[in-house]
């Protein structure tokens, strides 16, 4: 009983300790001060000025534009990809899944900086492209990282059946293949979204002037001194990433349920 005890108090402090600063920053959200020390009331004030700041509305803009589009594109790429990985053969495989692995690994910063040099390189304009094909680089990864699993629980003969039956490769891989690993590009579409809307160095490094993510609009906002619509923006951005890894939670038990089944 004792040590069940220490054991729950251990993980309560851990989550304490990791979580205080956010339930801070929420509480004084809602603060009707601009310090942090003193409560003076509840208010919803810095949850409309909010919505009345035209920087952080275009902001908003991009980091929405950026993320839909950019985990799309990288959905579509890395399926394709995971699919290609799979029917690899051994050490061709090996090789490709241990370089698909060098950008999840490698440090943000050396992923953007790599980047930014490369369009420097191409003398492209930095801007809305640059920030997209960036982010589309960074999530492809963590797309072919969740469909692969997917792939490899699915029957491998179901494919080579529904051609012997007469289908044509496109419509096996259109009708067999990806109804059976949809929860996987799911949950990496998710992952994807949630990742570059998170993002910050790599946007940071590879934007242009006139375009900006939210990432970069809070950075730039704590430069100029602490202001309490920060908080109400990353209150609601916890709140809408917390609602996004709940639904990727609740994809992957649904998915053990039905591989248990």
């Amino acid at each position: 009983m004792v040590s069940r005890g220490l054991k729950r108090l251990y993980t309560f402090l851990i989550f304490l300790f990791l979580y205080a600063p956010i339930i801070v920053l929420i509480v004084f959200s809602f603060n009707n001060s601009k310090s942090r020390g003193v409560w003076a009331g509840f208010t919803f004030k810095w949850y409309i000025e909010l919505f009345k700041d035209a920087e952080i509305l275009k902001a908003l803009y991009y980091t929405l534009l950026v993320a839909v589009l950019s985990a799309l594109i990288s959905t579509v790429l890395g399926t394709f990809a995971a699919i290609g990985i799979y029917n690899m053969p051994g050490l061709s495989k090996k090789i490709t899944l241990n370089l698909n692995y060098l950008p999840v690994l490698n440090p943000d910063i050396v992923t953007a900086v790599s980047l930014m040099a490369l369009f420097r390189f191409f003398k492209m304009e930095f801007g809305l492209a640059t920030m997209l094909l960036s982010h589309i680089v960074f999530c492809t990864p963590y797309v072919i990282l969740s469909v692969l699993p997917k792939l490899k629980q699915m029957n491998k003969h179901l494919a080579e059946a529904a051609m012997d039956l007469g289908a044509t490769p496109f419509y096996a891989l259109r009708k067999v293949i990806i109804p059976e690993i949809m929860p996987g590009i799911i949950t990496g579409c998710l992952m994807a979204f949630t990742l570059s809307i998170d993002d910050f160095v790599i946007s940071f490094f590879n934007t242009g002037n006139n375009v900006s993510n939210l990432s970069i609009e809070i950075f730039s906002m704590s430069r100029r001194g602490i202001n309490p619509v920060i908080n109400a923006l990353s209150t609601l951005m916890f709140v809408s990433l917390i609602i996004l890894l709940l639904i990727i939670n609740k994809r992957t038990e649904k998915n053990e349920i039905e591989r248990g089944v």
